[in-house]
């Protein structure tokens, strides 16, 4: 036996590059960088002398000293802070897909010091840190108490995750919106801007984040004990409730006083880990200091070539917006090669089944509701004529005001963007057997967006046609990446998530870009990817309604597809389902729903993930069925939504889409506490 063992051929070992050249390699790029950014600045020699001694009488000198030495080291400091942040998160849940940006903590401190910076600046008062700190905290406690349930199972802990930080971030963009004097700044310090003035920053991290590395160092024989199932960490005396309660609060301090300091930088957290874990970096102390080492240098090199092309095109381009746009696709190279524990595929597949009870009377329920939502829309509303401020006014058709004919084409294509929605979340979560795909977490939504930002800076004028071409070109390319990922990852969910996430981090990255640019499209773009329905005539209301309708009529031709792809795909083959051409069909209708409903109401709501949902739990749980329940939900948040956008704040609008995210995202994180969503 064991000379037969010896016989057989030994599989060969995977290549690994090692956490330290994986760091050199990344320091190099730095070093290059900076020493390229220096030579713009002052002549080769007088680099030293000028950072430690400058003269004040030079300004060059002046700029190095107390602006790109002190960016340097910000950037150290800050790239290794994140990464020590993502690794201890990763860790202390056993989860892989673990950080700062997906458990919604970057999010939330955003959320809290823009806050604080708006309505209570007194707070700064007491240290910035203290503010992002609590905002952090009270964002993973939030993700944490919808997911304990599942037993802080990893899809759900980042679903929770994932969901609480667009939320954090929908009201962050309202928040710019009311108050438009903020914007510019607020845009570009929550972009993850480094540029500095003067040492302040590097003198606040710094002994900040001393303080946090040294609490990692003391909890790290209990860390590695969280490695084990918590009966045998309890076996040895560990108490995994308290360990996991600082580790925890070491990690979120980290990343507080990040956002404190330049903004949300999100990518590193992620990505960090992730590179040491695969160059091979395995005990947990070496994992750590490999993450921090390569979270420091990867920041590191990535701002100094940000630098290299603010010098060429004279932009203040955000170093957080540039680690998204070339991090995420990085991100997708490393998915396939990360290991993730093995997926609890019956926990996650779509219901099947019977609707329950008589479906039809549910759907005319549902139709009654959204036709009753609809003429409220229409008809009511405050006086817009301003003879009466605050009070409500009823205009009906004939009204010499005409105020219903500005009221109807919003609501018609608010109606019009919930179904076309809610259609493309039913059918991404069937076609993948995935009940968190939906176009908004799979990032569908932000290549449609990212499709239409590229052809509005790249084509002078463009009309609603070209609009809709590129849109759904956008939203078709983010599909087959992320069926591309599927395929390889043979549909591991996490896997599939992940890439959604590098997805919509693409899109995050070139809007923060564009928006730095200072052109001035980049407002526009902005007001649109809120999702305000502002604007819309009868004519393009009438398009949307027109197209929604042809989009349900088509629904019964692929309802027997529909049904058979949850049940797996030698089962669909074998029924006589034709596997690639209705797949292709399948993903053609998705990313053109997707690409008219963002065009109307923008890629932030959460339609799309909630009103499939709320069908099955309606009990609509047949293809067909399910679809037009979706549909319906999806119109009637939509139409909600846009009616309180309209008059909640009146005379300030609120745009729809930003209102229905805020309507959509707390409904889906209580189904998700229910233990609904997961069935």
């Amino acid at each position: 036996m064991a000379d037969a063992a010896r016989a057989q051929p030994r599989t060969p070992a995977p290549f690994r590059v090692g956490p330290a050249l994986l760091v050199l390699g990344l320091g190099v790029l730095g070093l290059a960088g900076t020493v390229a950014n220096l030579a713009m600045l002052l002549p080769a020699g007088g680099w030293w002398a000028a950072m430690v001694r400058p003269d004040a009488s030079v300004p060059v000198q002046l700029l190095a000293a107390y602006s790109f030495a002190p960016r340097l080291v910000v950037s150290l400091l800050a790239g290794a802070a994140l990464g020590l942040a993502g690794a201890i998160l990763q860790q202390v849940l056993r989860n892989p897909i673990a950080s700062p940006t997906t458990l919604g903590i970057e999010s939330g401190a955003n959320l809290a010091l823009s806050s604080a910076l708006i309505w209570m600046p007194g707070l700064l008062d007491f240290g910035r840190e203290w503010v992002t700190l609590t905002g952090g905290l009270l964002a993973i406690a939030v993700v944490l108490l919808l997911s304990r349930r599942s037993g802080f199972a990893p899809l759900v802990v980042i679903l929770a995750g994932m969901v609480a930080g667009l939320y954090c971030a929908s009201l962050a963009a309202l928040l710019a919106l009311f108050e438009s004097h903020y914007l510019a700044g607020l845009f570009l310090w929550g972009a993850g801007s480094l540029s500095l003035q003067g040492w302040e920053e590097p003198l606040f991290l710094a002994p900040r984040l001393a303080i946090a590395a040294l609490a990692a160092a003391l909890l790290l024989r209990p860390l590695a004990l969280l490695g084990m199932e918590d009966a045998q960490t309890r076996s040895l005396g560990l108490s995994v409730g308290m360990v996991r309660l600082a580790a925890l609060l070491v990690a979120v301090a980290l990343t507080a006083f990040v956002v404190a300091s330049v903004g949300c930088i999100g990518f590193i957290g992620l990505a960090a880990p992730a590179l040491a874990r695969i160059a091979g970096a395995r005990r947990i102390g070496a994992w750590l200091l490999a993450s921090a080492a390569t979270g420091a240098a990867l920041l590191w090199a990535t701002d100094q070539m940000v630098q290299v092309a603010a010098g060429v095109y004279a932009q203040m381009i955000p170093t957080g917006a540039v680690t998204a746009l070339f991090g995420a696709p990085l991100l997708l190279w490393i998915i396939p090669r990360l290991r993730l524990p093995p997926a609890a595929a019956g926990s996650l597949a779509v219901r099947l089944g019977q609707s329950a009870g008589r479906p039809g009377r549910r759907l005319l329920l549902l139709g009654a509701l959204l036709l009753l939502a609809l003429t409220v829309s229409s008809l009511l509303g405050p006086d817009p004529l301003g003879s009466n401020l605050g009070g409500w006014s009823l205009a009906l058709p004939g009204d010499p005001s005409a105020v219903w004919t500005l009221r109807l084409p919003r609501a018609v294509a608010a109606l019009a963007g919930g179904t076309l929605l809610a259609v493309a979340g039913c059918v991404l979560q069937r076609l993948t057997r995935n009940p968190m795909a939906s176009p908004e977490v799979m990032g569908v939504s932000a290549g449609a967006a990212g499709g239409l930002t590229v052809a509005i800076f790249l084509i002078a004028e463009t009309s609603r046609l070209e609009q809709t071409l590129a849109a759904s070109l956008g939203a078709f390319l983010a599909l087959i990446v992320l069926l591309l990922v599927a395929r390889v990852s043979k549909a591991n969910p996490e896997r599939i998530i992940l890439a959604g996430i590098a997805v919509g981090a693409l899109l995050d990255a070139l809007v923060s870009v564009l928006m730095a640019s200072g052109d001035p499209r980049a407002i526009l773009l902005f007001n649109w990817m809120t999702g305000s329905t502002y604007g819309l005539d009868t004519s393009a209301a009438g398009a949307s309604l027109l197209a929604a309708l042809a989009l349900l009529a088509l629904l019964p031709l692929v309802r027997r597809w529909l049904g058979l792809l949850p049940l797996g795909e030698d089962t669909a083959r074998a029924l006589g389902m034709p596997l690639g051409a209705g797949r292709l069909l399948l993903l053609m209708l998705a990313a053109v729903a997707t690409a008219l409903a963002t065009l109307l109401v923008g890629p932030l709501s959460f339609v799309g993930l909630v009103a499939p949902h709320a069908a099955r739990l309606l009990g609509l749980r047949r293809p067909l069925s399910e679809l037009y329940g979706a549909a319906l939900i999806g119109a009637l948040i939509l139409v909600t939504a846009d009616f309180l956008g309209r008059t909640v704040a009146f005379p300030w609008q609120m745009p729809a889409g930003l209102v229905a995210s805020m309507i959509g995202a707390p409904a889906f994180l209580w189904l998700l506490s229910r233990k609904q969503v997961l069935a």
